[in-house]
C-alpha cells in the first residue's frame, strides 16, 4: 500500500492538467459508452465496476492472444501457460481453475459462450474476431445466472461498416496468424464472414498449438424488430509442457515435465489438449409497442474435446441447449426516466466422459466411464430509474435453480441419479450519482452464487464427488469517476469488500490426479485504480495523439476458516493472487498514420501453495509496437508493424500450477520475442 497515497496524488495531479490544457490543442473527444445486455449508457454513470476494451486498445496488442490487452484491465488476471492455454479470473483466485474458465458467465454478443456445466472454451475464439469487450467485475448473478466473479459480454461485430480485411503475422517460435474478414450492410440485411488460422511451435518442449476458426453473423431487420443468427467453430490442438520444479527451472527453463521414477514425462505422453467446439444461435428481438420490447434467444452448442496427461487419457463429449429471453419496458416522465427487464434464461449441458491409460499419446484400457447432464436455469427481474439525470437506481434479483444427473458405466454401473442444489436468490442493489457532469460516486451491495462445475463433480480422478457445494458471497464496493468535459482525462477508484464461503479449491492426489473440495472461505478487499489522458490531440501538428493510461490493483485476499485436513491455512494469502499490480501505457500518434505503442507491466510476487511456503517472483514486462497505418496501395489501406515482447528478456512464468505436487510450479514464459505483420483493408 506504499505507492496507493502516490497514486491517488498522480491521478489529481493529471486532473488538474487535463483540465488546463491549451485551447487550441483541446480537441474534444467521444465518451466512452458501455452497451451493458439491455442498454447503453456512459460509463461515467454506470453503477457497476465495468471496463471496456474498445477496438482501438485490442489493435494496439499484439494480435495473437488475448493475455496482455485483458491484465491491462484493473482486478483481471490471464494467464497463458503454454500458447493457447487461457486462464482467466476476475477479482479472485485461480484456485478452482487448472486450466481454463470457472465462476465468470462470458456471453457472445446475447448468446452464453459459458455452457450449463461451467465450461467457457474462450481460447476456441481467434483474437482478433473480437471487436470489443466489457468486463463486469464482482457477482453479477442477478441477471446473468451463477457467476461470483463477474460477467464479461465480448461483441464480435461492427454492425455499422463495410469493410473486407485480411491479416497476416509472423514471429518468433514459428508463429504464424492469418485472419480473412468480410462484413457488409445493406438497407435492412446485414452479414459478417471472418476465419482465422493460428499456428506456433511454442517457446518451451511440447507447447506446439495450432487453430483453425470460423464464424458468421447474420441480422435481418424487419418492420418492428430484428433476426439475427451466429456461429462458430473452431479446432484448436495444443500441447501441454506440464510445470517444472525451480531446479529444472534454473536448468532448462524451456524443457517439458520429465520422467520420475514412478511416472512417464510429458513428451512421452504427448500431453495435450484437442478440442473441436461448434456453438450457434438464434436470437429475435421485437418492439411489441413504443414502449414494450421483446427479445428471445435460442442457442446450442458442442465440443468434442481430448485430453492426454500424464496419468490418463480423456475423451469428453459436450452438448448443450437453452434459452434466454426477457420482455422490457421503458418510460419518461419529465425528470423520472424508468425500465424494467422480467425474463428467464434456461440451458441444459449432457456430457459424457471416457477414461482410459495413456500410451504415449493414445488411449488403451478404459479406466472410467460416466454420464452427467446439467441443469442451470435462472428467473431474473431488473428495473432501473434515472432521477432527474443525476441519481441512477437499479434493483435487481434472481432465482437460481441448478441441478445434475449422473450415471457411471464403468468400472461399476451405477443407475441415473440426481442431485438438487438448494434454489439461490441473488439480488443486487446499486446506485450512481451525478456530483457535477464530470464526477460520479456509486456504490453497490450484490449476492453472488456459483455451483462446482461438471468437470468439478467429476475430474481427472474419475470419481463423481457428490460432495462439493455450491460458492456462496456478499460483495460491497463503493466507488468514484471523473471525467472531463472534454473527454480528456477519466479517472476511475474502486474500494470493495467480498466474503467467499464453501471456496472450492482444487486439490491433487498423489497419482497427480485432481480433485476438488470446500475448504472454508475467504475474505477478499481491494482498491482498483485507473487514469487516462489524451496529453495531446491535434490534427495540424506532427504528434497527432499521445495517450497515457495507468491502472494499479491491490488485493489483500485471504483465507478465512480455510482447513486441508489437520492443516489450519487460515489467514494465509490466496494461492495464484498477487498483491499489486500496475499496468501503464503509452501511445504516440504521429501524421500519415505512423504510431508508437509502449506498455510496461508489474505483478508483485504469488504464492503457489496455500501454506505459502513458495511464491513465484515479482516481475517487469515490457511490450513495444510501432507500425503505420494509413498506406495506400492502390485501393487498398495498408497497416504494417512490428513489435518485441519481453522486452528486457525478464525471467518469469505467465501462469503457475498451484499446490502442484512435487513443487513442480512453474511454467516459464518466453523471453524477448518478436513479431512483424500486415493488414490489408477494403
Amino acid at each position: 500500500m506504499k505507492s496507493f497515497p502516490f497514486l491517488i496524488l498522480v491521478v489529481f495531479s493529471l486532473k488538474v492538467g487535463a483540465q488546463n490544457i491549451p485551447i487550441d490543442t483541446a480537441k474534444k473527444l467521444e465518451e466512452v459508452v458501455v452497451k451493458g445486455y439491455y442498454n447503453k449508457q456512459p460509463l461515467l454513470r454506470s453503477v457497476s465496476a465495468v471496463n471496456l476494451l474498445d477496438s482501438n486498445q485490442l489493435k494496439n496488442q499484439q494480435h495473437s492472444s488475448l493475455v496482455s490487452a485483458f491484465n491491462s484491465v484493473t482486478g483481471v488476471r490471464m494467464e497463458e501457460r503454454s500458447p493457447g492455454s487461457y486462464r482467466l479470473s476476475l477479482r479472485g483466485s485461480l484456485l478452482r481453475s487448472p486450466f481454463g474458465i470457472r465462476n465468470i458467465k462470458i456471453y457472445l454478443d446475447e448468446i452464453p459462450l459459458t455452457d450449463a456445466g461451467g465450461n467457457t472454451y474462450l481460447n476456441s475464439i481467434d483474437p482478433l474476431a473480437l471487436q470489443s469487450v466489457e468486463i463486469y467485475k464482482g457477482p453479477e448473478a442477478n441477471i446473468f445466472g451463477a457467476n461470483t466473479g463477474g460477467a464479461i459480454l465480448i461483441s464480435l461485430t461492427d454492425e455499422n461498416t463495410n469493410k473486407a480485411k485480411a491479416t497476416v503475422t509472423a514471429g518468433s517460435y514459428g508463429l504464424f496468424h492469418q485472419t480473412a474478414q468480410i462484413q457488409h450492410k445493406f438497407k435492412k440485411y446485414s452479414f459478417n464472414i471472418f476465419q482465422g488460422y493460428q499456428r506456433s511451435d511454442g517457446y518451451r518442449e511440447n507447447s506446439d498449438m495450432s487453430r483453425k476458426y470460423f464464424q458468421t453473423a447474420h441480422q435481418l431487420n424487419y418492420n418492428k424488430g430484428s433476426l439475427k443468427v451466429f456461429a462458430f467453430y473452431s479446432d484448436l490442438n495444443y500441447n501441454t509442457p506440464g510445470g517444472l520444479t525451480f531446479q529444472q527451472l534454473e536448468q532448462n527453463p524451456r524443457s517439458a515435465r520429465p520422467a520420475t521414477a514412478t511416472l512417464p514425462g510429458a513428451i512421452a505422453q504427448k500431453a495435450g489438449i484437442f478440442n473441436k467446439s461448434t456453438l450457434a444461435g438464434l436470437t429475435n428481438s421485437y418492439q411489441i409497442a413504443s414502449k414494450f420490447k421483446h427479445v428471445i434467444s435460442l442457442f446450442t452448442s458442442y465440443t468434442d474435446f481430448k485430453n492426454p496427461f500424464i496419468t490418463n487419457y480423456e475423451k469428453r463429449y459436450e452438448s448443450t441447449l437453452g434459452l434466454r429471453t426477457f420482455v422490457e419496458y421503458a418510460e419518461s416522465e419529465n425528470d423520472l426516466k424508468w425500465n424494467a427487464q422480467l425474463g428467464a434464461e434456461a440451458a441444459g449441458t449432457k456430457t459424457q466422459i471416457k477414461n482410459f491409460d495413456n500410451s504415449a499419446g493414445e488411449p488403451s484400457n478404459l479406466q472410467a466411464f460416466d454420464r452427467l447432464k446439467a441443469n442451470q436455469d435462472f428467473a431474473f427481474a431488473r428495473i432501473n430509474f434515472d432521477i432527474k439525470r443525476k441519481l441512477l437506481v437499479e434493483l435487481a434479483t434472481s432465482v437460481n435453480f441448478f441441478n445434475y444427473e449422473y450415471e457411471s458405466v464403468f468400472p461399476i454401473p451405477v443407475e441415473l441419479q440426481k442431485r438438487k442444489f438448494r434454489n439461490q436468490v441473488m439480488p443486487k442493489i446499486a446506485a450512481s450519482y451525478l456530483l457535477s457532469k464530470s464526477v460520479s460516486l456509486r456504490a453497490s451491495v450484490s449476492k453472488g452464487y456459483s455451483p462446482p462445475t461438471i468437470a468439478e463433480v467429476r475430474a481427472s480422478d474419475t470419481n463423481i464427488n457428490n460432495n462439493l457445494q455450491a460458492e456462496l458471497g456478499w460483495n460491497y464496493e463503493a466507488g468514484m469517476r471523473f471525467n472531463s468535459k472534454n473527454n480528456r482525462f477519466y479517472a476511475s477508484a474502486n474500494i470493495f469488500h467480498f466474503e467467499l464461503q464453501d471456496a472450492i479449491v482444487r486439490r491433487l492426489n498423489a497419482n497427480d490426479m485432481e480433485y476438488f473440495i470446500n475448504a472454508g472461505g475467504t475474505k477478499q478487499q481491494g482498491v482498483e485504480l485507473e487514469t487516462s489522458l489524451w496529453v495531446w490531440k491535434s490534427d495540424i501538428s506532427l504528434v497527432s495523439g499521445i495517450q497515457f493510461r495507468s491502472n494499479y490493483t491491490y488485493n489483500h485476499f485471504r483465507f478465512r476458516d480455510f482447513q486441508n485436513g489437520n492443516l489450519n491455512f487460515s489467514g494465509n494469502r490466496l494461492t495464484g493472487v498477487f498483491a499489486n499490480i500496475l499496468v501503464s501505457s503509452l501511445l504516440m500518434e504521429f501524421k500519415k498514420g505512423i504510431y508508437l505503442f509502449a506498455q510496461h507491466n508489474y505483478t508483485s510476487a504469488i504464492p503457489l501453495n496455500d501454506s505459502n511456503a513458495a511464491f513465484a517472483e515479482k516481475y517487469n514486462l515490457v511490450e513495444i509496437k510501432t507500425g503505420i497505418n494509413k498506406l495506400k496501395i492502390g485501393k487498398l489501406d495498408s497497416d504494417l508493424f512490428v513489435g518485441i515482447n519481453n522486452l528486457f528478456n525478464e525471467k518469469y512464468s505467465l501462469g503457475n500450477d498451484l499446490n502442484a505436487v512435487g513443487n513442480r510450479f512453474y511454467n516459464p514464459a518466453a523471453g524477448i520475442n518478436f513479431y512483424i505483420g500486415t493488414a490489408l483493408k477494403l
